[in-house]
C-alpha cells in the first residue's frame, strides 16, 4: 500500500505557474509508477502526466505537452508537477495517483491506477 498527500493547489491567473507536490509513504517510492490527473467540474477525470519508477520515462496528455513537467525525487518520496503557461482550461482538481509497477506502459486510463491522492484544487483566472 501507498499513501499519496498532495499539495501546492491555489488561484493563479493565466499565463502564471504553479508547482503541485505529491508526498508518498507507505511501501517503496521506487517501485511506483507516478502520475497526475485532473477532473474539472462536470468532466471526467483525465490523464495529465506519467512518470516511471526510475524517473527516465514521461508521458504528457496532448493538452499540457510543452507546458507541463513530471518529476520525481527518490530521497524525499515526492512527485511533482510544474505547471507553466497556466490556462483558465486547466482549473481542476488535481490528483496523484500510483501504479505497482517497475515495467513502463502507457496507463492514461484512471481505472488503471489503484492509488489516488485526495487532490488539490488548481483555478485558473483570465
Amino acid at each position: 500500500q501507498v499513501q499519496l498527500v498532495e499539495s501546492g493547489g491555489g488561484l493563479v491567473q493565466a499565463g502564471g505557474s504553479l508547482r503541485l507536490s505529491c508526498a508518498t509513504s507507505g511501501r517503496t517510492f521506487s517501485t511506483y509508477i507516478m502520475g497526475w490527473f485532473r477532473q474539472a467540474p462536470g468532466k471526467e477525470r483525465e490523464f495529465v502526466a506519467a512518470i516511471s519508477w526510475n524517473g527516465g520515462t514521461t508521458d504528457y496528455s496532448d493538452s499540457v505537452k510543452g507546458r507541463f513537467t513530471i518529476s520525481r525525487d527518490a530521497l524525499k518520496n515526492t512527485v511533482y508537477l510544474q505547471m507553466n503557461s497556466l490556462k483558465p482550461e486547466d482549473t481542476a482538481i488535481y490528483y496523484c495517483a500510483a501504479v505497482y509497477s517497475t515495467h513502463w506502459q502507457h496507463r492514461q486510463n484512471s481505472h488503471e491506477w489503484p492509488y489516488w491522492g485526495q487532490g488539490t484544487q488548481v483555478t485558473v483566472s483570465s
